[in-house]
């Protein structure tokens, strides 16, 4: 025994001595992987992505003993190379958008350039640590070549021998974890909806490759997985089929004109905040409290943000896991609210002051049954915040355009898309000076509070958000026109910060000026799950007519997927494939579903990641009959709707080519 601990002792030196290039390979690529998911989601004491990522290192690598070893270098250099971009870009990327990158959305790149201050703003130093593993390791190679140490290396190589016994082990590495895991994690894999899940458990070398695999799957061969998805599809709506709601709102709009307008970021926190006195979104206080509100409504959306909370509105489907509907989808078909209603007579139109290409909205639209797009080209900018022109100059011209709509139409259905409010929240002269200090009057010390932080940024922003939405309102109020229309205000997404930013706001101790801890007394608990609680954002249904104003909060659950069932009720149109439903059938037994996994129901936030619960009423009891039954539908749903989108289903139950 003590002769083959010291002969592996010494093999494994000579490798190391002979094979320094490799060695190298190995510990650079390992610490590069290893650190974006400690800077992502934390190192945990699962070492099962580590091991994974490890036995993928090692088969690749050990391919670099095809070649001698002078030329190893340049096919080792790729790998770090890729590594290292991989690493860059998702340790940007997941500060952005909490989630991890795609390769699908590479084909979604051209939106970069039109968000590029919001994401330089999101740029750490940290994150620039990744750019050091290629120079280091081109560095290790230049020493070793200027000691002629290749040469020496090349008279006694047996590459052959290196690169099966390193494959061996690598393999074998990858098989031994492997079935530590279990088939729930193989089956998330497969799908690929749970991104964080995914690299949590095997490292985001496999994650990519799986998002390769994922991504090409549908182009190389549109008939894989197929079957699967059209079982889903008429087994879903068999167990849960969509029929048309009886309620007290029941047909209360129909034949009314609406409007969709989607309030950038704008978050339900907003509502009723007072900072020193002065009230954030006075305007959506009130229209909040004289139509038809929502406090609960959560939108339901992946990595497309407002395209995906757009899609979800506009069809009551969820939005792809892989890519986004209005890059990689939109050439499918879709029944969505702007086609039902034209088939109603309607008139369909969308604005935006923003390029028509931005999240390819020009093609998009056309598709989901707008008859016009009205963007940049169709306004002047006069007055530029942010991404282009500012919310007040937009709606000052949108309603001469939108009375010339009602002139000429005896119905018409039309989304308005606001710009200004969009992150990274830059301070503009336009903008009303908030003051965010504060002032102890018993010490007479005033602190900064909010003032120059991204919060308080964004409470700027949004103030100026509202004002415009003021204006809007105070315009169709002046108007001889929009008697008959409803306006329908919801916030597209969350403002993306951070659990952070929200803990030191909720925690600020105003006597003293600093951030309360655990220990002390009015200490308020502020964790992962509070932040997930809190990116709810508001839905109103107004109208100018007073008799369109219900004045009622809905304290009910429900999602972005929701509003399309639940507008057809009140303006009867009606879509047999939504996903969602309306929430005045479903009420306290809606089920939220979200891109990565997680779901909220009325009783109950699930973090599927961690697979972590917390009930929404901490009195209450859960059964687990309740959660793993809950769980069960929402990945039904989110197989569902991956198979919907991907497999164009609609289009071909329509023409009668599915076959049960």
């Amino acid at each position: 025994m003590r002769d083959k601990l010291l002969y592996y002792k010494k093999s494994i030196f000579n490798f190391f001595k002979y094979n320094k290039q490799f060695g190298s390979y190995v510990v650079l690529s390992l610490v590069c992987v290893s650190l974006i998911r400690y800077q992502t989601i934390g190192l945990t004491s699962d070492w099962t992505p580590l091991l994974i990522d490890f036995g993928v290192i090692l088969v690749v690598g050990s391919l670099c003993f095809l070649f001698r070893p002078q030329k190893q270098f340049r096919y080792l250099i790729v790998w770090i190379c890729l590594y290292t971009a991989m690493s860059f870009s998702n340790a940007i990327y997941y500060s952005f958008f909490n989630s991890f990158a795609s390769i699908g959305l590479l084909t979604a790149i051209t939106q970069v350039k039109d968000v590029s201050d919001a994401v330089i703003h999101g740029l750490h130093l940290n994150q620039f640590i990744y750019l050091l593993v290629p120079i280091i390791f081109i560095y290790i190679n230049r020493r070793l070549t200027n000691r002629d140490y290749f040469n020496f290396v090349a008279k006694f190589e047996r590459s052959k021998s290196l690169l099966l016994k390193i494959f061996v082990v690598g393999t074998s590495v990858l098989f031994l974890t492997s079935l530590t895991l279990s088939a729930t994690a193989f089956s998330r894999l497969s799908r690929q909806w749970n991104r964080e899940y995914i690299v949590s458990k095997f490292g985001i070398v496999t994650y990519h490759l799986n998002d390769l695999f994922n991504t090409l799957r549908p182009t190389i061969v549109s008939w894989f997985g197929y079957d699967v998805a059209v079982r889903s599809f008429y087994d879903y709506f068999d167990e849960f089929p969509n029929n048309p709601s009886n309620n007290e709102y029941t047909g209360i709009y129909a034949d009314k004109n609406v409007i969709l307008l989607h309030l950038e970021s704008i978050s339900q926190f907003l509502i009723d905040l007072e900072i020193n006195g002065v009230e954030i979104t006075p305007n959506l206080n009130k229209l909040y409290k004289e139509g038809l509100s929502f406090s609960n409504f959560y939108p339901q959306i992946g990595v497309g943000t407002s395209s995906d909370s757009e899609f979800t509105t506009l069809t009551a489907l969820m939005p792809p896991t892989v890519g986004t509907a209005y890059v990689n989808y939109f050439d499918r078909t879709y029944i969505s609210m702007p086609s039902l209603l034209r088939e109603k007579n309607y008139y369909t139109f969308s604005t935006h002051a923003n390029k028509g290409s931005m999240w390819n909205r020009s093609r998009m639209h056309a598709n989901l049954g707008f008859v016009d797009f009205y963007d940049q080209p169709h306004f002047e900018i006069d007055e530029e915040i942010g991404l282009g022109l500012s919310d007040k100059s937009f709606f000052r011209q949108l309603i001469p355009l939108m009375e010339k709509v009602e002139e000429n139409n005896d119905n018409y259905m039309g989304m308005v898309i606001t710009l200004t409010n969009h992150t990274p929240f830059e301070l503009n002269d336009l903008f009303t000076e908030l003051d965010l200090t504060h002032y102890n009057e018993e010490t007479g010390e005033r602190y900064p509070f909010l003032e120059g932080t991204r919060l308080g940024n964004y409470l700027i922003s949004s103030h100026y958000a509202d004002q415009a939405l003021g204006l809007f309102i105070d315009l169709i109020k002046e108007s001889e026109y929009f008697k008959d229309t409803v306006f329908v205000m919801y916030g597209d997404h969350d403002p993306r910060l951070s659990v952070k930013v929200f803990h030191d706001f909720y925690n600020f101790d105003k006597s003293t000026g600093l951030i309360l801890t655990e220990e002390d007394e009015d200490y308020v608990v502020y964790d992962s799950f509070s932040h997930s609680l809190n990116r709810n954002t508001p839905l109103i249904i107004w109208g100018k007519d007073k008799r369109a104003r219900l004045g009622t909060n809905i304290d009910y659950f429900m999602g972005s997927i929701d509003i399309m069932p639940t507008l057809g009720n009140m303006f009867d149109f009606f879509n047999p494939f939504a996903i969602g439903k309306d929430i005045f059938e479903t009420r306290n037994d809606n089920i939220l579903p979200f891109p990565n996994g997680n779901f909220i129901t009325s009783r109950i936030f699930y973090n599927a990641s961690r697979e972590e619960y917390r009930a929404i009423s901490l009195d209450e009891t859960l059964s687990e009959e309740y959660i793993i039954g809950t769980k069960e539908r929402v990945e039904m749903i989110l197989e569902l709707a991956g198979g919907i989108i991907v497999h164009d289903l609609i289009r071909k139950e329509l023409a009668g080519e599915l076959i049960r």
